[in-house]
């Protein structure tokens, strides 16, 4: 089974959907090769990202991306320390959570890295879906694994979608 659900919740960048639900499908399918997948990706303001932050991992402000796996293997990992659950690419045969993804940190990170929201986005989405896959940054010899797969993934994603058009125009009223 496979669901995809993209929710709006956010009103600083006007995101055209159904090109970033195709972008996650290329992501999920194609890329990653995933054929069972239940995800669910937020696009929320920094005020509600910092009450997420806070209040399940808390951490003060607003924070780029928080990811929450429900697969049954990760209720099993979460009872081990981060030294004994090292990145492993593709640990958990179906992928089950919410990505929650901040488009107020996605603009001003796209302004101190010189690159666009929409770029920041779809790395965004990535980095969420390699934690679902059983990916870890805490420690930095992770973390440098887990970039070069996310630095990967985001440079073919951007060779397949025109990611400047996540950005929906705004319509003229006559």
């Amino acid at each position: 089974m496979s669901e995809l659900t993209l929710r709006n919740r956010q009103r600083a960048c006007s995101v055209n959907l159904p090109l970033l639900r195709r972008v996650a499908r290329a992501l999920l399918t194609g890329r990653l090769r995933l054929k069972n997948y239940e995800l669910g990706v937020h696009l929320v303001a920094a005020p509600e990202m910092a009450r997420l932050n806070e209040r399940f991992l808390n951490h003060a402000g607003s924070t780029d991306v928080i990811t929450f796996d429900y697969s049954e293997k990760a209720a099993q990992a979460s009872r081990l320390s981060s030294e004994e659950t090292p990145n492993r690419p593709g640990a958990f045969a179906a992928l089950c959570g919410e990505v929650f993804i901040c488009l107020d940190d996605a603009v001003a990170q796209a302004r101190r890295f010189r690159t666009t929201w929409q770029s920041e986005l779809v790395r965004y989405l990535v980095h969420g879906v390699l934690h679902l896959r059983g990916y870890n940054d805490r420690q930095p010899k992770f973390r440098r694994v887990m970039k070069r797969e996310e630095d990967r993934l985001v440079r073919e994603l951007t060779r397949l979608f025109p990611l400047s058009k996540l950005a929906r125009k705004p319509t003229v009223q006559p």
